[in-house]
């Protein structure tokens, strides 16, 4: 696991990680013991990060948040893997 830096990103009540690895920046969160619209709300305040094509954001969620696909969809790809546990990974990167 690359070493993970705290870092702060304004209007967010989440912990988010900072990472590298090969050649890309990783902004990493845990929303699975979050209530809407908790998740929605961080991801979008921590997408502001994502600046150009090298940039991801990484978060955990519980269920795959459709509504907020739909919302970033106009200026980020996302990709949706699922857990054994029913657990989601959802990365997502700027369009």
């Amino acid at each position: 696991m690359p070493n993970r830096e705290l870092v702060e990103i304004p209007m967010t009540t989440l912990d988010f990680y900072r990472y590298e690895k090969d050649g890309l920046v990783f902004y990493e969160f845990d929303a699975r013991e979050c209530t809407p619209p908790e998740p929605m709300v961080n991801t979008i305040n921590a997408l502001k990060f994502i600046k150009d094509e090298k940039d991801r954001l990484v978060g955990c969620f519980f269920h795959e948040p459709f509504p907020l696909f739909e919302r970033v969809a106009p200026f980020f790809e996302h990709e949706s893997k699922e857990l054994e546990n029913g657990d989601f990974i959802i990365t997502f990167r700027k369009k």
